[in-house]
């Protein structure tokens, strides 16, 4: 299937840039890589949190069909890895969205947010209450930490401004999803499950991982791993390519130190020789750039491949003017750090931090993966597929269902799908554990 023009042109009409402040510290980059070592194995993290984990409620609204508690409390990343977190997203926020009549059991779905997708509005409205309406579910909304209230101070808008902010964002998630399904657990609630959309998707899987019993999990046009995001997709061209290009230059650190902490080795991992320039051509084909790679200010650049390339960014190569053949890492000074063969180790750089902390396959496999629907858009020019594993290999058993079209128009007008997506996930747990309340 081709790209969506949609996303593309919906792409365009966004100015703003990801990752202003660059890869993030070194230090904090350590950090992360060695807890994700400990986050990424389920039986290393049975006793992270607490079971009886303090969680409180502060406020509680009466709606016709609802009613709507507001709730708190601390990020265990806080405590677990301490300092790594903004400390305006230390404490944790959410939305407890209740049916006022229970139909039968009293099931949650836990929701995470999406890019963009700031306090609870979108999600109480588009999700949670026509999924009281439909099927009598209650939903309980998390604010991911760097949006909404949990938003840094000198943060523009939903704009990441490092790297490494998306993994705490998930490491953050991870355990504040465990907090909030024990505590579901102690309140009686049954059965439980996860779902998100785009960006809250990836982040539903991610918790999932974690939790050490069968549970429905309907990731949303989300995928296995973020690096075909910010290194393939229509938002590599909003990446600030110019700040992690001269970080990456300037600060040997990240070739000599960083680069040694990435033990994700799967099937594609740092595969970007042939199956990148494939990806990328469908996207340059869009914008009348073939054969192009995106540059540090958004544009797309054409690349000269050569036989002898392969499929590692590290293969011999040589640079023609007005082209970028890839080519192996060459010593250079700050002031030449826009060079082409620099700009592709950037992005093999990225795609290798990003497989290293957001790869499916760098995480336990979910207890029943007969339980997860993982809804996709066929045409998706945000969640690119090439050249990465797909979710049905690392998790045997899980379905996809597709959707003709592409990020923007399925999540603008199938949200229907998607909560019937829901609905079946937890029928299939309901009749698979009768028992497990």
């Amino acid at each position: 299937m081709g790209l969506s023009r949609l996303d593309v042109f919906y792409r365009r009409l966004l100015l703003t840039k990801l990752f202003i402040g660059g890869w993030g510290k070194p230090e904090d980059l350590k950090r992360i890589f060695e807890f994700r070592k400990i986050i990424g194995d389920r039986e290393k993290c049975k006793t992270l949190v607490p079971v009886d984990y303090p969680v409180y409620v502060n406020k509680t609204e009466e709606l016709t069909d609802c009613h709507i508690h507001d709730g708190f409390f601390i990020s265990p990343l806080e405590h677990l890895v301490p300092g790594i977190l903004p400390q305006e997203a230390v404490k944790a926020r959410f939305q407890f969205i209740v049916p006022k009549r229970w139909q039968r059991n009293r099931p949650v779905c836990i929701q995470l947010a999406g890019t963009g997708d700031h306090f609870f509005w979108r999600r109480r409205t588009l999700m949670a209450r026509p999924m009281i309406k439909e099927a009598g579910m209650a939903s309980l909304l998390l604010e991911n930490p760097y949006y909404g209230y949990r938003k840094p101070k000198d943060q523009l808008r939903s704009c990441l401004k490092n790297v490494s902010d998306l993994f705490v964002m998930g490491g953050a998630l991870i355990l504040e999803s465990t907090v909030l399904l024990r505590w579901l657990e102690r309140e009686g609630y049954w059965p439980l499950g996860m779902t998100g959309i785009s960006m809250g998707g990836y982040m539903a899987s991610l918790a999932v991982t974690n939790w050490p019993k069968p549970i429905p999990l309907i990731p949303c046009l989300s995928w296995s791993t973020a690096s075909s995001v910010f290194t393939t997709g229509v938002l590599s061209r909003a990446v600030n390519w110019a700040e992690l290009e001269k970080q990456y230059a300037v600060n040997s650190v990240y070739e000599t130190e960083i680069i040694k902490l990435l033990e994700y080795c799967g099937a594609d991992s740092f595969k970007m020789g042939t199956e990148l320039q494939r990806n990328v051509d469908s996207l340059g084909n869009l914008l009348g750039l073939a054969g192009a790679l995106p540059t540090k200010d958004g544009r797309f650049v054409k690349v000269e491949t050569q036989s002898e390339v392969g499929s590692s960014l590290f293969s011999s190569g040589r640079t023609v003017t007005g082209t970028i053949t890839v080519g192996h890492r060459k010593k250079m000074n700050s002031h030449k750090c826009c060079r082409p063969s620099l700009h592709t180790e950037s992005i093999s750089f990225m795609k290798g931090v990003m497989d290293e902390c957001t790869h499916m396959a760098n995480f336990s496999v979910p207890v029943d993966t007969g339980l997860i629907i993982v809804v996709q858009a066929r045409e998706d020019a945000y969640i690119p597929r090439t050249g990465v594993l797909s979710l049905q290999e690392i998790w045997p058993g899980c379905e996809i269902r597709y959707l003709n079209g592409g990020h923007i128009s399925a999540y603008l007008f199938k949200q229907n799908f998607f909560r019937q997506a829901i609905y079946d996930a937890f029928n299939r747990f309901s009749l698979k554990y009768p028992s497990s309340q």
